[in-house]
C-alpha cells in the first residue's frame, strides 16, 4: 500500500503519460472510428496489457463500486459498442488505432512502458505487466 500523497503523485505521473500519448496521437490525424471492435479481444485476436501504475490510476478514477471483472474476451466497460470509461482508459487503448501506423504505435507503446517502469522505480512500487482480465480482477479484489 502506498500513502495518500504518494498515490496522488502516481496518479498525476500516469496522467502525464496519458496526456503525452494524447498529444502524439492528435498530431497523427488518424482518428479512431470509435467502433468498439478492438474491445472484443477474442474476435479481434489480440490481448491488452496494463501496468501497475495504470491500475492505480484506473482504480482511483473509477472507484471500487465501478470495478468489474472480465469473464469473457470482451472488455466489460464496452457497452453497446461504446467505451464507458473512455477518460480513464489504459495506455494501450489510447495508443491503438486499427487505421494507424503500427510501427509508430509500437514505439509509443514502448515509450509508455518505459515511463511506467520509471514511475514504479521512483515510487518503489512493483512493476507488473498484466493482461486486462488479471488487471481488472486485481482491482475488483482490492476494491
Amino acid at each position: 500500500m502506498v500513502d495518500r500523497r504518494t498515490n496522488r503523485a502516481i496518479i498525476d505521473a500516469v496522467q502525464a503519460v496519458y496526456d503525452s500519448i494524447g498529444a502524439d496521437q492528435g498530431a497523427q490525424h488518424t482518428a479512431c472510428r470509435a467502433c468498439g471492435e478492438c474491445c472484443d479481444f477474442d474476435a479481434y485476436d489480440h490481448r491488452l496489457f496494463v501496468t501497475t501504475p495504470e491500475l492505480i490510476h484506473f482504480a482511483s478514477r473509477l472507484g471500487p463500486e465501478r470495478a468489474k471483472v472480465m469473464p469473457a474476451g470482451r472488455c466489460p466497460y464496452n457497452i453497446d459498442g461504446k467505451c464507458t470509461v473512455y477518460g480513464e482508459r489504459f495506455s494501450a487503448c489510447r495508443i491503438f488505432n486499427c487505421r494507424g501506423d503500427h510501427d509508430r504505435q509500437a514505439a509509443l507503446s514502448q515509450s509508455a512502458i518505459d515511463r511506467f517502469k520509471a514511475i514504479c522505480t521512483e515510487f518503489d512500487i512493483p512493476y507488473r505487466y498484466l493482461d486486462l482480465p488479471a488487471g481488472l480482477a486485481s482491482i475488483a479484489k482490492d476494491g
